[in-house]
């Protein structure tokens, strides 16, 4: 099973980062904590603490055609809070 990771940059993920020491990141669905603790460690090669996560609802979208409304709805996804240890930190940035 491969589990996909994409960092979450926003500011109130940032926010957390900054008091908690704890990153955001938008994850598979069907990965549970401890596979996503693994990878987190072997792609950034820090201490990973804890790891919290949380399901996403999709949203409910519409919008008016020509031929009328159209209704649909987003996906929903996995979100999950990493911890790190004490003095760990992950640089996003770097390869910019």
């Amino acid at each position: 099973m491969e589990i996909e990771i994409k960092p979450i940059v926003t500011e109130k993920a940032t926010r957390l980062t900054d008091k908690l020491n704890r990153y955001t990141f938008r994850v598979s669905p069907d990965a549970n904590k401890y596979q996503i603790k693994d990878l987190v460690e072997k792609l950034y090669g820090v201490k990973v603490a804890s790891v919290n996560t949380a399901i996403v609802r999709g949203k409910n979208k519409s919008r008016w055609t020509k031929s009328g409304l159209l209704r649909g709805a987003t996906a929903r996804w996995k979100k999950a809070f990493i911890t790190l240890a004490e003095g760990e930190t992950i640089d996003f940035y770097s390869n910019i």
